[in-house]
């Protein structure tokens, strides 16, 4: 049995992010703002890094349903130290995806790397320490921490 969903009432202006569903970024997720709440329930995202492909340099605007939308997952300040096989969100194509932490910390120029494995794609690369943030899953309408 599943615990029930907890409805979230977005409002012009709130911080959201959107999962892809197209092929090669299924399961990544981008970050915009709601710039409308249309009377049929569906809200107008307006994306912080994607822009439109008619070489106009506006940011993506999208049409979409409450369930397609997440709050944007608590930040931890300042996580450098992560652990081997820990889970993660990397920073990479204007958009998160989740990854597994795949080796020690490594130090290069006073900046923190971390190789970051990407299961769904069978891939691991090397990301700055700014780039990733601790995995969390929304979940029945609250966040959990994954570790």
């Amino acid at each position: 049995m599943r615990p029930p969903m907890k409805k979230v009432d977005y409002k012009e202006g709130d911080k959201v992010e959107v999962c892809s569903k197209e092929e090669g970024f299924i399961g990544s997720y981008y970050e915009g703002t709601i710039v409308s709440c249309l009377e049929n329930g569906k809200y107008v995202v307006c994306y912080k890094n994607l822009i439109e492909d008619d070489n106009s340099g506006r940011y993506l605007k999208e049409t979409l349903y409450p369930k397609e939308l997440r709050p944007l997952p608590p930040r931890v300040r300042n996580p450098t130290n992560f652990k081997r096989n820990q889970k993660v969100d990397a920073f990479d194509n204007d958009g998160w995806w989740l990854g597994v932490i795949a080796s020690e910390k490594m130090v290069q120029q006073k900046i923190d790397y971390y190789k970051v494995y990407f299961p769904n794609c069978n891939e691991s690369i090397y990301y700055p320490s700014h780039r990733i943030r601790l995995h969390h899953q929304w979940f029945a309408g609250h966040w959990i921490k994954e570790h």
